[in-house]
This record gives structure tokens, C-alpha cells and sequence, in this order.
């Protein structure tokens, strides 16, 4: 006796594997912080350091490795938030470190981050009203 396979059934399983592994990258948190943006640690005064996305980041102390950070891209996404409703699903951008968390001109929302995002950065992942968020993210 053969049975009959139906070849749409693996469809939701191949769908839910893409989107869980869509980035596979490191898991860690992230707050924002306002202007005024410079100077910075890495570029000093140079405002071209900014992409013209204003997609960009501070650095905290887990990936700040001494300044080799400089410039890096990070893929980052919100996977959850403090506040329910406050994420943008399905949403992932690139940003470059410009700075170190650490030597930020204004005071970001939540302090002991892996990374403080941009006002626009932030905005784009998660509602501006949410203090931090639970990211995931890849060089």
C-alpha cells in the first residue's frame, strides 16, 4: 500500500524555519540615545561618518573591543520589547558604529546595553516610547 505525499504540507514548516532563521545571529539588548551626535569616539567631529540613512550605533562594552568596532555594520532586528506592542515585526536594518556607549554626549534610555541605537535606528526596529529592547544581530 503507497501512500500519497501532498508536497504543500512541508510549506508551513519551510516557512517557519526561514523566518526563526532569518538572521541567526547573537541575542542582546539595545536603547536609544538623541542628538546632539558628535563628536564620537571613533570619528571624532567628522559628521561624514553618519550614513545618510542615519541607521548607526554606540557600541556597549560587549562589542566595543577596545575601538576594532569602529565602523562595523550589524545586521539588527527587535525580537521583543518591555512593553507589548512596541516592536516592529519582520523589520531588520543595518547600522555602523560610530561610538562607544560609553563616551555618548547625551544620556541614552537605558544604560548597559549592547548597543544604543540612533533615534532613527531605533524608531525603525521598535516605538520610540519603549525605553530598550531584546535584539537580534550579525556583523
Amino acid at each position: 500500500m503507497s501512500r500519497t505525499h501532498n508536497p504543500c504540507q512541508w510549506l508551513p514548516v519551510l516557512f517557519l524555519l526561514q523566518f526563526f532563521h532569518t538572521l541567526n545571529g547573537e541575542v542582546g539588548t539595545a536603547a536609544q540615545y538623541p542628538p546632539p551626535y558628535l563628536p564620537t569616539a571613533c570619528f571624532g567631529g567628522d559628521s561624514s561618518q553618519f550614513p545618510s540613512s542615519n541607521l548607526f550605533a554606540a557600541a556597549g562594552d560587549g562589542i566595543w573591543d577596545n575601538g576594532a568596532s569602529c565602523g562595523r555594520q550589524y545586521l539588527v532586528r527587535c525580537i521583543s520589547a518591555e512593553q507589548t506592542g512596541t516592536r516592529v515585526p519582520d523589520k531588520m536594518i543595518q547600522v555602523r558604529i560610530v561610538d562607544y556607549a560609553g563616551a555618548i554626549e547625551t544620556l541614552p534610555s537605558v544604560s548597559g546595553t549592547t548597543m544604543v541605537l540612533s533615534q532613527t535606528a531605533f524608531g525603525s526596529v521598535a516605538n520610540s516610547a519603549a525605553k530598550s529592547i531584546n535584539i537580534e544581530f550579525q556583523q
